[in-house]
């Protein structure tokens, strides 16, 4: 028997967690440890032993209660709140867009490189082969086409900001990686929070695009490699990493953390992470590493 801790999260405004709810779970679950709300109507944390693998105790809680906009995490209680490293994905995590794709918009080749994005996001096309690709297709995109985009299309995810301090503020180093562009990842991590980053970086000719980017290109094994760097460093066991992300070249990364979390992630990722967040906003992985709403920093 492992001792677990199952954090159910839902939304207090549309879709609130409610205590018939928790015990419905308990139930189906033979659950009979105790009970810790981190928010009311939104996120409660039940204790108990089991002989099923926390993944597996995550899916039983989510067919349970099949009509609810409910995520739930099931962890160890070993090193719950002691993560020491936050590395995240940016596209599509931290924030809202495909960088390449509003590029792609730019240029009147969106709808093209969307659709590029989205198999290798799945895993169905190789990375670099993919980043070739739409890399060609924004050839001659004017260097100042990037600040409009960024000021004018590109927004966080809801909860952001709140993750990154949060995190922080109790004691973790915060690392964007990305396999988009380090113009973005600089800009956006100084937004956010987030002490470190990484990114491809762009090559101009006469101030546009040239279709490349310089070399050392990062590919999916770059964030796996970032993590290990990082850990190196400071002196950390994987165990005190914290990585999210949402597509296929995020796997290496989220596999190698102690809690790798699929953020409304492809398939083939959310069959290799720890935890998946399908419904909630960013701070959803706060509670899942048992934060009250109220340890929250705000901004």
């Amino acid at each position: 028997m492992t001792s677990y801790v199952l954090t159910l999260i839902g939304n207090a405004s549309s879709a609130p967690l409610e205590p018939l709810h928790i015990e419905a779970v308990r139930r189906d679950l033979a659950a009979t440890g105790s009970v810790n709300w981190l928010a009311d109507e939104e996120a409660c944390d039940i204790f108990f032993e089991s002989p099923l693998l926390a993944t597996e105790i995550a899916e039983r809680a989510r067919l349970t209660l099949p009509d609810i906009a409910l995520d739930a995490v099931c962890t160890d209680l070993g090193g719950r709140r002691k993560k020491r490293l936050l590395i995240s994905d940016m596209d599509s995590t931290i924030i809202e867009q495909e960088c390449i794709d509003e590029l792609g918009d730019a240029m009147d080749v969106g709808s093209q490189i969307s659709e590029i994005t989205s198999a290798a996001m799945s895993g169905e096309l190789e990375f670099f082969d993919a980043l070739r690709k739409r890399l060609s297709l924004i050839k001659g995109l004017e260097r100042h086409v990037l600040k409009n985009i960024l000021e004018e299309r590109i927004s966080l995810t809801v909860g952001a900001r709140t993750l990154v301090q949060t995190m922080r503020h109790h004691g973790a180093f915060c690392v964007l990686v990305s396999g988009g562009f380090e113009y973005f990842t600089s800009r956006i991590a100084e937004r956010v929070g987030f002490q470190a980053h990484q990114g491809n970086r762009l090559a101009f000719e006469d101030e546009k695009l040239t279709g490349e980017v310089m070399e050392p290109v990062l590919g999916r094994s770059a964030k796996l490699h970032s993590l290990n760097a990082h850990c190196n460093d400071m002196h950390l066991a994987h165990s005190d990493v914290l990585a999210v992300g949402d597509g296929a070249n995020d796997i290496e990364m989220i596999k190698a953390a102690g809690l790798g979390v699929a953020f409304h992630g492809v398939d083939v990722l959310r069959t290799e992470a720890d935890a998946c967040i399908n419904h909630g906003d960013l701070t959803a992985i706060l509670y899942a590493q048992g934060f009250r709403k109220s340890e929250f920093v705000l901004s």
